[in-house]
């Protein structure tokens, strides 16, 4: 999950993207194998013709389909009492009171827009406040993730291939949730602050519709990188590094491989591709 790609709200979102375009592709192959590489946006509204003609070629022949974590696993009873353990703050503490003045005016008006219980959100560390808002937020709009990239691509793939996952759910809680408690409140106020300008999720999803790698980098990762560099370091930089590392070692076997991840991790320097190029294995792509 990439906060940055999930809380502003879905203004025009419908009529964002050109109606023709489709998101980037990256393919890595060597002699005996292919791997298809897809970023994905987690959350989509219905209706959205996103998918490109590569990645429906690909997904008939994959032989492995990989995500971020385990598609259902955090709807499991173990993962919720984890949820619960790491996101919720300790007896006598309030999120508000982490908050700046004009934070804490803006956590309560967006969990009013988000139909939270102000009492609830502030209970919460501020890595869990930012996740629950940026999801009931766009499912406010319509947004969803039986409609999202994940959701719909497990659907298409065929039952044999072999579904597989770069890190577990509660790996990918914890890279929120052990982050420093200064950048946590930090990220938390951006976001807040950013909610206050309508359409940016409509922009970065059109973005991402056109292949716009620089308005997507723009829009989704200098923020981060800017703001919350720990953060940003933590959640991307460290893990695209793994990823690249697991892309790597599954190179050297066969086959046909579809990887979905979210848009983010793909683009830029610190992006998979440019980090696979950087090790000298050919990445076609923008």
């Amino acid at each position: 999950m990439f906060k940055r790609f999930l809380l502003p709200l879905l203004a025009g979102l419908a009529l964002a993207a050109p109606a023709c375009a489709k998101p980037p592709v990256w393919v890595v192959r060597d002699a005996d194998s292919q791997i298809i590489l897809f970023g994905s946006v987690h959350l989509l509204p219905p209706g959205l013709d996103w998918r490109p003609e590569a990645l429906d070629a690909a997904l008939k022949s994959a032989d492995d389909l990989w995500f971020e974590m385990p598609l259902g696993a955090t709807e499991s009873r173990e993962a919720a009492q984890l949820w619960y353990a790491k996101g919720v703050l300790p007896e006598g503490e309030k999120l508000s009171d982490k908050l700046s003045p004009r934070g804490r005016k803006r956590l309560a008006e967006a969990a009013e827009r988000a139909h939270l219980d102000m009492q609830a959100v502030d209970r919460m560390r501020p890595w869990l406040a930012e996740v629950m808002l940026s999801i009931a937020l766009l499912s406010g709009e319509g947004a969803n993730g039986s409609d999202g990239v994940e959701r719909t691509i497990d659907a298409l793939a065929p039952k044999s291939a072999e579904r597989r996952a770069f890190e577990t759910s509660d790996q990918q809680l914890l890279y929120f949730a052990e982050a420093p408690e200064s950048e946590q409140i930090a990220s938390l106020e951006n976001s807040l602050k950013d909610d206050q300008k309508p359409g940016g999720f409509g922009k970065l999803v059109s973005a991402w519709m056109a292949a716009d790698l620089k308005a997507l980098s723009r829009l989704g990762l200098e923020p981060m990188r800017k703001r919350t560099p720990v953060l940003y370091s933590r959640l991307v930089t460290e893990r695209n590094a793994r990823w690249a590392d697991q892309i790597a070692e599954r190179l050297a076997g066969s086959g046909e491989t579809v990887m979905v991840v979210g848009a983010a991790h793909l683009i830029g320097k610190d992006g998979v591709p440019a980090m696979l190029r950087r090790r000298g294995i050919a990445v076609q792509g923008p």
